[in-house]
């Protein structure tokens, strides 16, 4: 889909795509719970995660009060468990302990609510209010679905017994020969969007931002580069670490990524319910933010700021023109990068060329979600839409921002303006990195930051 289309304002070009996305959501909801046994869609893997069948409930439900409620003005199909389902009003830890809709109730409750969806995607206006315009409130469902999606696969992630998810592997790639880091030019770029009509409130509005010259790497940081780190005693010397940091993985005991472990002379992982040797050229992945700082600060480095990283991921300094994502205004096809599932695990380093930005920069969308310095702040101008519980609430507090998505985030609900966020503890999310570094007088001396 190009710029033009995305943009579209044709109701034909907005309903079509909105339902592809609905549907491709709901097919993927309907892997990740078909494929276990009702007592599993029940039981609380960790506390960190809920039970697979109250994502199952809480998507219809937030489907129901947006779309049927909201846009179509419908009177409540289940009012009486929309405080089940109230993220806000219950943590996750207790969430078992809730009233929750049997399996077979939830996945007809969703399936009732889905089909009344479409329905009222036939017929409502799109235009006329904020909800509306471009079919925004069936996107931000969409979206909603997706992110949904991500979470109750990283419950698969956590939850033992055998595999019950496959996937093929990405293309084995070639050794990659590129430089290691690129030069990100200074001077000014616009971040954040007006124009893409799904863009959530926290990527909102568009700005003008100064940004001196930096460095990037050119692709994640490795398991490889990874393993070096940890070899080299990363995780025994407190120089490297945020205080806080380093209080935590003393406290825990941590000292590699979540899910490996060492054999011998051989570091292996768990991934989805399979034990397998760590593969040296893959992305880092399911590392802290606390991780990810250590190891740039041991590498003389340090992590990109969420500035930089967006400069990086859409800036085309041929037109001096923001893009929507590093390869131009195209919607991510499956030669750009790894993203929807389509494989359980991040393609090797350097993978996708033709997903590179104009700087030669790689994988800076999907495979892995990349941490960057930045706490999670609104942009000038920032109004919370369409409720203040999406981004508002989180501002502030220890919450970092990661960006570009994962192999586990669908193309709707991840481009080059797209915001997550979470606390530097978090492990099990898909979460990996690449470091940066400012220039040096060396550099300056050769012209490097012209």
């Amino acid at each position: 889909m190009t710029e033009s289309t995305a943009l579209s304002g044709d109701p034909g070009v907005l309903r079509d795509r909105a339902r592809t996305a609905l549907l491709a959501a709901r097919d993927r909801t309907s892997l990740l719970t078909d494929c276990v046994q009702e007592g599993e869609l029940t039981a609380q893997v960790s506390p960190l995660m809920s039970p697979l069948v109250w994502d199952l409930a809480h998507i219809g439900n937030q489907e129901e009060q947006w779309l049927l409620r909201a846009v179509a003005g419908r009177a409540a199909m289940r009012p009486e468990i929309d405080p089940l389902y109230d993220a806000f009003e219950h943590p996750r830890a207790e969430r078992p302990t809730l009233p929750l809709l049997p399996p077979s109730e939830a996945r007809a409750y969703a399936a009732e609510v889905r089909g009344r969806a479409l329905d009222v995607l036939d017929s409502a206006p799109l235009h006329g209010s904020p909800l509306t315009d471009a079919g925004f409130a069936f996107g931000m469902i969409a979206q909603h679905e997706q992110q949904h999606d991500e979470t109750m696969l990283i419950t698969h992630q956590l939850r033992t017994g055998p595999v019950v998810l496959t996937a093929p592997d990405p293309e084995p790639a070639a050794g990659f020969t590129g430089p290691a880091e690129v030069l990100v030019p200074g001077g000014p770029f616009t971040m954040g969007t007006s124009a893409e009509p799904w863009a959530l409130d926290n990527e909102r509005p568009a700005h003008h931002r100064l940004v001196p010259a930096f460095f990037l790497d050119t692709t994640p940081v490795t398991n490889g580069a990874y393993q070096v780190f940890i070899e080299e005693g990363g995780y025994e010397d407190p120089r490297w670490w945020e205080p806080r940091g380093w209080d935590h993985v003393r406290s825990r005991g941590i000292s590699a990524p979540l899910f490996w472990r060492r054999e011998g002379g051989t570091w292996l992982r768990r991934r989805f319910g399979a034990t397998e040797p760590v593969v040296a050229e893959e992305p880092v992945v399911h590392v802290g933010w606390f991780e990810a700082d250590a190891y740039a600060r041991w590498a003389g480095r340090r992590l990109p700021t969420e500035t930089e990283w967006e400069k990086a991921a859409r800036f085309d300094p041929a037109t001096g023109r923001s893009t929507r994502y590093p390869w131009g205004d195209a919607d991510p096809g499956p030669e750009h990068a790894n993203l929807g599932q389509r494989h359980l695990r991040p393609a090797p380093a350097g993978s996708y060329p033709a997903g590179e930005s104009p700087l030669g920069i790689r994988q800076l969308i999907g495979d892995v979600w990349e941490w960057t310095s930045s706490g999670f702040l609104p942009y000038p101008g920032f109004a919370a839409f369409p409720y203040r519980e999406y981004s508002e609430v989180f501002f502030g507090g220890d919450y970092k921002v990661l960006r570009g998505g994962s192999f586990a985030v669908d193309a709707v609900a991840c481009r080059g303006t797209f915001r997550n966020w979470d606390h530097p503890i978090r492990r099990q999310i898909f979460s990996g990195f690449r470091t940066a570094r400012d220039l040096t007088p060396a550099d300056e001396a050769f012209g490097e930051g012209i």
